[in-house]
């Protein structure tokens, strides 16, 4: 199955599209704690590879991917897919979560990073 859009689709576009796959490919959703579980696995692979590319973990011997930031990219992706499952399944608008988050962040933070001592270069 592909995504049905062109280079612009929105939030709302994306959560039809894993529910459309979900019940295409996927039989059913997994329940909400195996989701859960499942999205701790995901966000395991992403600091895996983080902690190699840009921590003091080294790859194994021949295990370094032959293109790193699509495989970050990929499993960042994969993060996405687990948390718009989630949302989907409690019925969650991810798009208004996020505009409401992002309102939340920008007017308690609107000073403190900038007031951040730790954060001037």
């Amino acid at each position: 199955m592909q995504l049905d859009h062109d280079n612009s689709f929105s939030v709302a576009d994306y959560q039809e599209d894993v529910d459309k796959w979900i019940k295409s490919f996927g039989v059913r959703y997994f329940n909400e704690l195996t989701n859960t579980a499942v999205l701790m696995e995901e966000v395991g692979e992403v600091a895996r590879l983080m902690a190699r590319v840009h921590g003091e973990q080294s790859f194994k011997k021949g295990k370094e991917p032959e293109n790193l930031k699509q495989e970050i990219a990929d499993e960042l992706a994969d993060v996405m897919f687990v948390v718009t499952c989630l949302a989907n399944q409690q019925g969650i608008d991810l798009t208004a979560a996020i505009e409401k988050n992002f309102s939340k962040k920008t007017g308690r933070d609107v000073e403190r990073h900038k007031n951040n001592e730790k954060l001037k270069s």
